[in-house]
């Protein structure tokens, strides 16, 4: 946990600074900008289509924006290949399809990029994944394989993974919306202890539940832009944007 007195508790982490990103004539994001300090968690909102994952992929380069500017945890990310790694050494993505090797178990799932990337050795690989596998709840597969694994389950391997390599900040792009209903409520739990231990969080999620609880920051996107950004008390019981207000009557009376 950052304690008040640490310097860095208030360090701003992510800055997007008029973030704009084509796919061809399309304009995907259309001038997002976007300040998170050390230890906020903020959910991410909007209708499909709004550009809420494209927005958090381009945070770790898996979509390249055309113009503005996004740095992380004071690198300024540019099309240098190093500066690419050193950003992705930084932050962390999980997202809605596990993304985990089915050929591989679950130890070797979480161990690959710390002795690959971090160039750990095997023993300290196997035992921080241990230690993250635990604190998922899920240390009694570490030898199992993905597809014997529930989608709670593999989803949550898929968060130790991206712990075990240490980031400064972990992305959710929809992390719950490819389970099942009962299995959402394990992964939310994960993310609630994460979030509660300091760490900084972005996630672009449908789970209001979580959004309102857990959130320090909640914004609203629609049409690439970003429509309003609030606390959770005012963004849900005092929306200002009536496409906010539309989104959220639609949302929360079905």
């Amino acid at each position: 946990m950052t304690t008040f007195a640490d310097p860095t508790s208030v360090k701003e982490v992510i800055v997007c600074r008029d973030v704009r990103l084509w796919y061809g004539e399309f304009e995907a994001l259309r001038g997002v900008s976007l300040t998170v300090k050390r230890g906020d968690v903020v959910v991410i909102l909007g209708p499909s289509g709004s550009g809420k994952s494209t927005f958090i992929r381009a945070m770790n380069r898996l979509e390249v924006h055309g113009e503005g500017d996004i740095i992380i945890n004071g690198i300024t990310l540019t099309h240098d290949v190093r500066n690419i790694a050193e950003i992705r050494r930084e932050v962390g993505m999980v997202f809605q399809q596990f993304n985990l090797f089915p050929h591989l178990t679950v130890m070797e799932n979480v161990t690959l990029a710390p002795i690959n990337v971090r160039k750990w050795s095997r023993e300290k690989a196997q035992e921080t994944a241990m230690k993250w596998l635990t604190r998922v709840g899920i240390p009694e597969q570490a030898n199992k394989y993905p597809g014997q694994l529930s989608g709670g389950q593999q989803q949550r391997v898929a968060i130790a993974r991206t712990l075990s390599m240490q980031p400064e900040v972990l992305l959710f792009d929809e992390p719950t919306s490819a389970l099942d209903p009962e299995m959402v409520k394990e992964v939310l739990d994960v993310m609630t202890d994460l979030a509660h231990e300091g760490y900084t969080i972005i996630a672009v999620t449908h789970e209001m539940g979580f959004a309102r609880g857990v959130a320090d920051h909640i914004v609203f996107m629609d049409y690439g832009e970003i429509l309003e950004q609030d606390t959770p008390d005012e963004f849900f019981d005092n929306p200002k944007n009536d496409r906010l207000k539309l989104f959220l009557s639609q949302i929360l009376h079905h």
